[in-house]
């Protein structure tokens, strides 16, 4: 259940056949434990008296006659949990769509769908919007946006209906489209998305408590940026489904271009009134995770190299640039010594082209395991427990992992890495773990 202790690698004592797996098992179970929301919320959020005290700004808890938690995503159960235990009474209601069930008092929790919206979605989305409308200028909105929210809250735009939504997510997804590509799309074909949410809450406070699964922490890009200005338009969202040569249902593009002729709305911008009393702040991210996991690495006598937090692009191609660093370390000493470990995050994508099972993590892992330097140690993840659509969180791979590189190459070319990797007794199994900062890589490269 969110909010509850940290996640743990349930297949931890079968992955961990030596000394070095086990420290890049422990590097990923820290950084994923110190991106938990219940943490963050207890780090950067606080009661000062009759001050709400968020990061470096606070709130007079006298000036307002209602305070509300609204938002969604990975995380928001647990930090939805942690306020009720913080405010008490003084939380008067909200509503947020979690993945997972969590037990709530004033807030009305619904459960809503990933990495493709739901039934629930649509509904939770629509009772935020109902609260967010009925604010006024007396009200507090605390809102909850975390990684998953893009499908969790999912109110599709007038004209546009739940399988619309669906199946262009489906296919831009499959097109290996980039996160800001896909959030531009969304947020054109929803009444939510985009700074929608600020903009019916206004003249309500909004104090928008984040975190980032995105490269960059862009606030417009978490969860598409309900409480955050939109600087994407309905023109470049067609760009976006032309440039991948996705087929988006014809709602979907009859919506896209009435906005580009400007016969809709566009979504609130830089500068718009709807965001005066707007302050975001951003909880948790990938550094999160990076910083814990290089704690790990010192502790256990390894050089840390945090080669990136933004990596990006196609998963395998991300593997063969981890592999140049790794290889240059064994043979020349840069840019550490071994023994060495290089740490890295962001979100790789991965481009369908055949018809297995897998994840970005799973393809990386697959992909290093070809030619991982003897001795040296792979563990890749995504921090939220589910690799692309599967179970499995990742992957924990080695020199010794492939043995057939056929098998692997034919693996790789159906994407089906998580079909082979389960053959080999390789995938990190976690569960939800009630967080989401993305991708966390660490690869060990022993004296």
């Amino acid at each position: 259940m969110a909010g509850e202790p940290g996640p743990v690698i349930e297949n931890r004592e079968t992955l961990a056949s030596s000394p070095v797996h086990e420290v890049a098992l422990a590097c990923v179970e820290a950084g994923i434990e110190a991106a938990h929301p219940r943490n963050a919320i207890r780090d950067a959020v606080g009661l000062d008296g009759d001050r709400l005290v968020v990061g470096e700004r606070a709130y007079d808890m006298g000036e307002y006659d209602e305070v509300l938690v609204l938002g969604g995503g990975k995380a928001a159960g647990a930090i939805a949990t942690e306020l009720e235990s913080l405010l008490g009474d003084r939380l008067t209601g909200g509503a947020i769509v979690v993945p997972e069930p969590v037990e709530a008092d004033a807030v009305e929790v619904f459960l809503g769908g990933h990495p493709l919206p739901d039934q629930g979605s649509v509904a939770g989305a629509r009772r935020l919007l109902e609260l967010a409308a009925a604010a006024d200028d007396g009200t507090l909105v605390l809102a909850v946006v975390t990684g998953g929210g893009s499908a969790m809250l999912a109110a599709p735009a007038e004209g546009v209906e739940l399988a619309d939504l669906q199946a262009v997510t489906e296919a831009l997804l499959s097109a290996g489209v980039d996160i800001d590509g896909i959030n531009a799309v969304r947020k054109h074909c929803s009444a939510i998305k985009g700074g929608q949410l600020a903009r019916a809450a206004a003249p309500a406070t909004v104090a928008g408590l984040l975190v980032s699964d995105v490269v960059g922490d862009d606030h417009g890009v978490i969860a598409s940026g309900p409480t955050a200005p939109d600087e994407t338009t309905y023109g470049d969202a067609l760009d976006v489904l032309d440039r991948h040569g996705v087929e988006a249902p014809a709602a979907v593009r009859r919506r896209l271009e009435s906005g580009a002729r400007g016969e809709v709305p566009e979504t609130p911008g830089s500068g718009d009134a709807v965001f005066d009393r707007v302050a975001n702040q951003v909880l948790v991210n990938g550094w999160t995770a990076l910083e814990a996991a290089r704690a790990v690495a010192i502790e256990a006598g390894y050089t840390p190299c945090v080669l990136s937090s933004r990596f990006r692009g196609e998963a395998r191609e991300a593997a063969l640039a981890h592999l140049a660093v790794a290889e240059e370390v064994v043979d020349t000493g840069n840019p550490v010594e071994p023994a060495a470990a290089l740490l890295s995050g962001g979100e790789t994508t991965v481009t369908v082209r055949g018809s297995g099972t897998g994840g970005p993590n799973q393809e990386f892992a697959l992909r290093a395991a070809m030619e991982l330097p003897e001795g040296a140690v792979l563990a890749s993840v995504d921090t939220d427990g589910e690799d692309g659509s599967t179970s499995a969180a990742g992957a924990v791979v080695d020199a010794d992992s492939v043995g057939d590189l056929t098998s692997a190459r034919d693996a790789l070319g159906d994407n089906d890495a998580y079909g082979f990797l389960e053959s080999r007794g390789a995938l990190v199994v976690t569960g939800p773990t009630g967080t989401n900062v993305n991708d966390l890589r660490v690869l060990l490269l022993p004296a």
